[in-house]
Order: structure tokens, then C-alpha cells, then sequence
């Protein structure tokens, strides 16, 4: 489809092109979230499949210079945006994921590149369950969760007094190895939750919020491109979407 230059989210891309040019990553996120979320409304999901390509080009890039950074700092109250530095963070109790997004959107609003995770307290099986949370309405804010293995060394204390929010004796930031594993599979986790029988426009809805949940992952944005080229095929389901009620994204 040819570009319309009257058209506004055409517009919005013309603005995502050049600051991708200019290296402006951040920028490019701005102008092709409000592109995306343009075209979503319009059904115009061919558009969306295009917007796609440079929202995930800009966010590889600023996940590379996070990673590029290394391991920076381990959360456990809320930073000031004055503290945010380019690198890797992880958040642990007593923090919890939809503390550990507003740390995110900070770093996006100063444009410090940032890979965070948020881990809740250790299992009796040894596993850190990952959270990242969406900040929708009442039926769209939604929890990712998925269960993962901690760093080498690290040894529950679930048994011991005073055991802490953490029930583990982690007091650093993991290395690049396991941010990386891990990030992985918290995104595959979301991808495996839309169910392939769905309508594509409802496929399309369901993996828009898992991308605002999970911004990082690549294959999110893949798949979500796939769903909105199949929705440009069927065309808009007749029905609105339902959801079940939401989480609670004020707990663990």
C-alpha cells in the first residue's frame, strides 16, 4: 500500500523513518506506538504490520545498548529518574511488577536504555517466578507470569527466621547470560497464552497487550505482525473480544 502523506498515521511514520535515521530509538517507540494504537482503531492492520518493523528495530537496538551496559543495579524500593542509568536491573521483593513498569516507563520518558526484569519471591522449588504487568482497564490490565531457574549459588531460606520478602539469599544482579534466558522465556510464556483458534483481530488485541507487558521481546512483535496480517485477511471479528476478569497486579 502506497503512503498517503494526508494520512496521519502515515504522518506519525514518516516521523518513526527519520528518527530511526537519526538514531532517535526512543522517538521511533513514541511515533509508531501512537501509529500502532491509530491503526488498531482504524482496522488497519495491514498498516499495523508494517509499523511493526521499526517499533522492533528501535527496541532491539536499545535492548542491545542496555545489555552492552551489563548488570547495573538489584531494585528493591523505587528509583528516582535522577538514578536511572543505561544497564541491567532486576527487581525483587518486596517490589512488585507493576512498581517495577513505572522504573521502565521512566527510563523510557529520560530515554536511558534499560533491561529490567521483576522476580517475586522464590518457590519451594527452588524457581524465581518472572512478573511483568500491562496498565490497561479494569479487564485489560494483565500479569506474565513464568517460573524460572535463579542464578547459580543462590539458596532458598523459606525455613529460617526472619527469612525476608525475597525467601532467597540473592543480594546481586545476574549476568548478562541469565537476563537474556530469561527475558526469553517470560515472552515466549505470553506468546503461549494466544490461542491459535481465535479470530485475528482478537489474536491481534491479545498480543498488544502482552507487547506493552513485555516490550523487549522480539518474537512478540513477530507473532503480533503475523496475527495483524492475518486480520487483514478476515477482516475484523464481529464481536468484540471478552476478557476474563483481571489479575491483581498489586501482589505477588
Amino acid at each position: 500500500m502506497a503512503k498517503d502523506v494526508s494520512n496521519p498515521i502515515d504522518r506519525l511514520m514518516e516521523q518513526a523513518s527519520q528518527a530511526l535515521l537519526d538514531t532517535d530509538y526512543f522517538a521511533v517507540i513514541r511515533h509508531s506506538l501512537r501509529a500502532l494504537e491509530r491503526a488498531r482503531q482504524a482496522d488497519d492492520f495491514e498498516r499495523m504490520s508494517r509499523i511493526l518493523l521499526p517499533l522492533q528495530e528501535a527496541r532491539r537496538q536499545i535492548r542491545q545498548l542496555a545489555c552492552d551496559a551489563g548488570p547495573r543495579a538489584l531494585v528493591t524500593a523505587r528509583l528516582k529518574p535522577s538514578e536511572l542509568r543505561p544497564g541491567l536491573y532486576l527487581a525483587q521483593p518486596p517490589m512488585i511488577a507493576i512498581e517495577a513498569r513505572d522504573i521502565r516507563e521512566a527510563a523510557d520518558n529520560r530515554g536511558v536504555p534499560m533491561l529490567l526484569l521483576c522476580r517475586e519471591p522464590m518457590t519451594r522449588a527452588g524457581k524465581w517466578p518472572l512478573a511483568a504487568v500491562t496498565k490497561g482497564g479494569l479487564i485489560d490490565t494483565i500479569t506474565v507470569r513464568v517460573q524460572v531457574d535463579p542464578p547459580a549459588g543462590i539458596q532458598p531460606t523459606h525455613d529460617q527466621p526472619g527469612a525476608g520478602p525475597t525467601r532467597d539469599t540473592n543480594t546481586k544482579v545476574p549476568d548478562l547470560a541469565w537476563f537474556e534466558q530469561a527475558a526469553e522465556v517470560l515472552g515466549d510464556a505470553a506468546i503461549a497464552r494466544v490461542r491459535a483458534d481465535m479470530p485475528a483481530s482478537w489474536r491481534v488485541d491479545e498480543l498488544m497487550l502482552y507487547l506493552d507487558a513485555i516490550p523487549e521481546h522480539e518474537k512478540l512483535h513477530q507473532r503480533l505482525a503475523d496475527a495483524c496480517r492475518d486480520a487483514a485477511k478476515e477482516g475484523p471479528a464481529p464481536e468484540p473480544r471478552r476478557r476474563a476478569l483481571a489479575e491483581n497486579p498489586y501482589s505477588f
